[in-house]
């Protein structure tokens, strides 16, 4: 049976939003491909679209790597008006603020990341970043530069907290989830098995991290009425 939205919180709700999280979601065939003809998107289904909507509800910022803004074709983040009024009733803001995570800063004012957004984006980068692309993106998101060479995601997250933003979703892309992973700042994972076998050469959700170990556990299996299955992984 499909969850309804109520459901869905009840089963993705967070026991403490004071201390900082890290969630990660994401969408994979069940033989593992992250993406079918080049995007993610194709793999979903309405009830994943309906857990995505579910943790960006919950979460006070949404972050996300600049490439996969462009591959997706990343617009604002826009929630509902009962996801925005369940907001409202808990004491947040109607929207969660977007962060782009971006070291080369390959992307232009008039993208429809910046255009499209509820409110004005964050956008992440490091020192080392081109001074005059960040000028020209000043003018449409809060830079944060974290880091000097490279973005420092452990400082990224730092900042966050400090204005408030604890409870962090990360929508990916799979380098970013490895980076994240590779330092250890993943505290749960959402994954959304779609039923169906892909093939071909299509990566995983974790991408360009060194092999890393790290174990999780499950916390919460859920399924709907198309064949999808949903897992919620904890980190132990």
């Amino acid at each position: 049976m499909t969850p309804t939205p109520e459901e869905l919180r009840a089963a993705y709700a967070l026991e403490d939003r004071t201390t900082p999280r890290v969630r990660m979601n994401f969408v994979e065939s069940a033989d593992g491909a992250v993406t079918l003809d080049g995007r993610s998107g194709p793999l979903g289904g309405g009830t994943d679209r309906a857990v995505m909507q579910t943790l960006r509800t919950l979460s006070d910022v949404v972050v996300i790597g600049a490439g996969t803004v462009r591959v997706e074709g990343y617009g604002g983040i826009d929630l509902s008006g009962e996801d925005a009024a369940w907001r409202r009733a808990h004491g947040l803001a109607e929207q969660p603020r977007l962060a782009v995570v971006s070291g080369d800063l390959g992307l232009e004012p008039g993208d429809s990341v910046f255009t499209e957004a509820a409110q004005r984006p964050l956008l992440v980068t490091h020192a080392g970043a081109p001074a005059d692309r960040r000028r020209a993106l000043a003018a449409v998101a809060d830079v944060l530069v974290c880091g000097e060479a490279s973005v420092d995601l452990r400082a990224m997250l730092a900042e966050l907290a400090a204005q408030g933003l604890r409870q962090v979703l990360c929508e990916g892309g799979p380098h970013l989830f490895g980076a994240l992973l590779e330092e250890d700042l993943v505290d749960e994972v959402c994954v959304t098995i779609a039923p169906r076998f892909v093939g071909g050469a299509s990566g995983r959700i974790v991408a360009g991290a060194r092999e890393a170990d790290r174990p999780f556990a499950l916390a919460g299996l859920l399924t709907d009425n198309e064949g999808f299955v949903f897992l919620r992984y904890a980190a132990r």
